[in-house]
């Protein structure tokens, strides 16, 4: 099997698990060729992203011209293949609503991904998330090309499965990858039983060498919440939250990592409930910055309302630091009582509760929350292990 990754936009700094899961499958023994339709817009901070983005080739970003002639070569020199993707191409038109627009520059991609995969003999494309770039790989596929498969995490993309035409791109699929118990079944909702088998649960990991396992100190004062500021991730209740148990915790600070539509309203909330003392919006931070302060953080703080499974908890549990997050989607399967605390997104007094808990809690206890979210972590998400599950998973196509 020759291997090639497709992903709509990459790398990005939020996109640091598909990094490293290329690394892991390389590490392997397969090389991977990185395909992305464009670059990120917005500043990468990571010198590994910025080598990343150098190995990438891209399908649309300074390539429309291309494109254009990509196009008009498949359908010059190979217009039955081309014809095979059209009624699948108009069925997901119809599934969108519309956004012709947007569909006909998908299946240019896709006649671009043929061409560019036939020449370097390419043999499996997978992709990250079921939209856009899964969309070009199944394209190019009933075109001719290499098969597909892809991993689908949530939360944004299970939100309209049928609306992105989620039942054709299983059904072409060689295998779908399912990050937990919990994405995979809201797949199995919508498409045939026959088709279940081909789903798979592979989590997401960590490459472990790169979180050694050390104890450190459960005693520190510090909340660490990393992630884009966007609603969806919750972040503009800290404020209040917070304002509430400092006079207990006179030495509680938060750390907020990230950036995003969301930093002015989080600044405004701030500002309101007085605690421009305790909470630090620090933006983006490389993936070494955001591992010291993890590190020798407290806990980790992620009170989101959509989420598939962070990355950034097993992160947190490899550095034996507990999470306090939030009871939605695949979180649940990771996380409990004995590794951390778990609440309903947007409740106010169990934030406040949880907060005031995780900060009341004696070093013994914590050592312990932290010790078995590091086993978890080892047992489940270790990159190392993940890979060959992958690999294995892929290899469907040659069968």
């Amino acid at each position: 099997m020759t291997l090639a990754y497709l992903m709509n936009t990459y790398p990005v700094t939020s996109g640091t698990f598909i990094r490293r899961e290329i690394a892991a499958i390389e590490q392997a023994g397969t090389p991977v060729t990185r395909f992305a339709v464009r670059r990120w817009n917005d500043t990468l901070v990571d010198p590994l992203d910025l080598a990343e983005q150098d190995k990438t080739r891209y399908l649309l970003s300074g390539n429309a011209p291309g494109l254009l002639i990509a196009f008009l070569a498949e359908l010059l020199t190979r217009p039955h293949k081309l014809a095979r993707a059209l009624p699948t191409w108009l069925g997901l038109i119809r599934a969108a609503k519309g956004r012709i627009i947007h569909h006909i520059a998908y299946l240019m991609q896709a006649a671009a991904l043929r061409r560019e995969t036939a020449k370097a003999g390419i043999t499996h494309v997978h992709c990250h998330f079921c939209t856009n770039a899964t969309a070009v790989a199944m394209l190019s596929r009933l075109m001719g090309g290499p098969a597909y498969s892809f991993t689908v995490h949530g939360p944004d993309e299970l939100i309209d499965l049928p609306g992105i035409g989620i039942r054709p791109k299983i059904e072409n699929a060689a295998a779908v990858i399912a990050i937990t118990r919990y994405c995979r079944g809201r797949l199995t909702e919508h498409v045939g039983e026959a088709h279940w088998g081909r789903i798979h649960i592979v989590h997401c990991g960590l490459k472990l060498d790169d979180f050694p396992d050390a104890a450190g100190d459960p005693q520190g004062s510090t909340l660490v919440c990393v992630g884009r500021l966007c609603p969806q991730k919750g972040q503009v209740h800290i404020p209040a939250a917070v304002a509430e148990v400092r006079g207990r915790f006179p030495d509680l600070r938060v750390l907020l990592i990230g950036d995003g539509e969301s930093r002015a309203a989080v600044e405004a909330e701030v500002a309101k409930h007085g605690v421009g003392d305790i909470v630090t919006l620090a933006g983006w931070r490389s993936n070494a910055e955001v591992r010291a302060a993890i590190g020798t953080g407290r806990a980790l703080l992620l009170p989101s309302y959509a989420e598939g499974l962070p990355i950034v908890i097993m992160e947190a549990f490899a550095m034996r630091r507990p999470a306090l997050t939030t009871t939605i989607a695949g979180i649940p399967e990771l996380v409990d009582a004995s590794c951390g605390w778990l609440i309903a997104p947007g409740d106010h007094d169990a934030l406040v509760a949880a907060i005031s808990d995780a900060m009341a809690a004696s070093p013994e206890r914590m050592a312990a929350m932290g010790a078995e979210g590091r086993t978890r972590v080892e047992a489940r998400h270790d990159l190392a292990k993940i890979a060959p599950q992958l690999l294995a998973a892929f290899q469907i196509t040659q069968n």
